[in-house]
């Protein structure tokens, strides 16, 4: 694929992983962080690493001094400080005496409410709530700015990956127009296990629920929302567009079958759920409007991807800049310990600031852009039909009437009459005109199932 990136090229395209820089985040120099006090909202899996954490280092001068959470009689443990106060009021905390309050209790409300609180109480704010700041960043950072704070939430995508921070400093003298990743751990383990395995979807989200990688209920996960709202903060971080997250089109992963990562396989690719969103150019000569591409949908990315290589529940962000060229962040995009490391990171991030007398820096001029899911680009079809003379001919003529190519068909041999899997791949065209043939052909009376259609990038 043109212009995919080499993880071994230094010239245009760099490496971060969530492990080597975000330990090198909380290891930075402290200068501005002495006698920072610190309160933590949420005492789950990723607060107790982030109070592990400050605790443990010695070469902090961070203060845990509060903690907020529902039932501390049974939350409370014995390894921290007898100095830290254990509270379910969220008054104790906005009336205390500390620097930066820290949020990892998810969920929109009370949370936001409490957010918008700590700020105008004159508290700065870390979170690693995505969905929160999917939906209310632009008017949480400017309070934050209007109350001279700071908010920060560099653990609300991708986890202990610092892709945020990198996206806003790292490669702040450069145009960005695309980021492609795959930003859900879930999702990818259950691919990575139908692909390794053979094993059907039902079989692989049970097997990921038994261990932990997805909720009772993970449709956030496999419907894509989950990843719908990273990408929203990443639009808004790296191309600097300001978009709701329900303009973005989001599609589910539970119609991929084993038979699908066979075909994928000869074509030289794999599956993988991606978040994708870029400025393009020609869109922007059309229009006077900016519009962005955006969407998170199962793909089928080439095997010398580093998409392709991501595995289990690891996370992986590609962003392409006018100069700069590609540059991949990776790491681990879930879990307490590296969750924990990104938000420690922007705790510190806060004290130094503070320290050395800085205020935030001038915030670029943000786009409000149409946002399409209208990509340009070659697709994949697989059928499940019952055997029957003629059933290629129909397919081709609703195709060539919509105005679409094809572009190869293939058929594994051996498979039952009723239920014959084959794959068409047709060339490159706008996704809007297979939707539009899709809504005939699905209507057809040979077809055991609706028709699965993915892109191939």
């Amino acid at each position: 694929m043109p212009g995919t990136p080499k993880l071994d090229s230094a010239k245009n395209s760099a490496v971060v992983g969530a492990q080597d820089v975000g330990t090198q985040n909380v290891d930075a120099q402290n200068d501005g962080a002495q006698n920072c006090k610190v309160a933590l909202m949420g005492f789950g899996t990723v607060g107790s690493s982030v109070a592990r954490i400050l605790c443990e280092r010695s070469n902090t001068h961070l203060r845990l001094t509060h903690i907020l959470n529902r039932n501390v009689a049974r939350k409370k443990v014995d390894w921290l400080p007898s100095s830290v106060r254990w509270t379910e009021n969220i008054d104790d905390v906005l009336s205390s005496g500390v620097d930066i309050v820290v949020e990892v209790m998810g969920g929109l409300q009370p949370t936001e409410d409490w957010i918008r609180r700590a700020l105008e109480s004159g508290k700065s704010v870390v979170t690693a709530n995505k969905q929160l700041i999917a939906r209310h960043g632009p008017e949480l950072i400017a309070l934050a700015r209007r109350m001279k704070q700071q908010i920060e939430f560099g653990a609300s995508v991708a986890g202990g990956v610092p892709v945020i921070s990198g996206l806003q400093e790292g490669l702040a003298g450069d145009e960005l127009f695309k980021i492609r990743g795959i930003l859900n751990g879930t999702c990818n383990y259950i691919l990575s296990q139908i692909e390794s395995t053979g094993i059907p979807f039902a079989t692989a989200l049970r097997e990921a629920q038994k261990l932990g990688f997805a909720e009772a209920d993970p449709s956030e996960d496999i419907d894509g929302l989950d990843a719908r709202a990273k990408l929203t903060i990443l639009a808004r971080v790296g191309l600097h567009c300001r978009v709701n997250a329900e303009s973005i089109s989001a599609r589910s992963i539970s119609a991929i079958d084993s038979i699908d990562f066979e075909y994928a396989n000869q074509l030289g690719c794999t599956i993988r759920q991606i978040s994708w969103a870029e400025l393009r150019e020609e869109l922007r000569e059309q229009s006077k409007d900016d519009n962005l591409l955006a969407a998170v949908q199962p793909a089928l990315v080439e095997l010398s991807s580093p998409l392709a290589r991501v595995e289990g529940s690891q996370n992986l962000v590609m962003a392409t800049g006018k100069y700069g060229g590609e540059t991949v962040f990776g790491g681990h995009g879930a879990g307490g310990h590296p969750t924990a490391v990104a938000v420690v990171s922007d705790i510190l991030a806060i004290a130094r600031a503070k320290q050395a007398g800085m205020s935030y820096a001038v915030q670029p001029i943000e786009k409000t852009p149409t946002v399409t899911a209208d990509f340009i680009t070659k697709h994949y079809l697989r059928f499940m039909v019952k055997d029957r003379p003629g059933i290629i001919a129909s397919l081709a003529t609703i195709l060539s009437q919509c105005g679409i190519n094809i572009d190869a068909v293939v058929q594994k041999p051996g498979c039952p009459k009723s239920h014959l899997p084959f794959l068409i791949t047709l060339e490159e065209c706008k996704a809007s005109l297979v939707e539009q043939a899709l809504q005939q052909i699905n209507s057809l009376d040979f077809l055991v199932q609706p028709c699965l259609h993915l892109p191939i990038l």
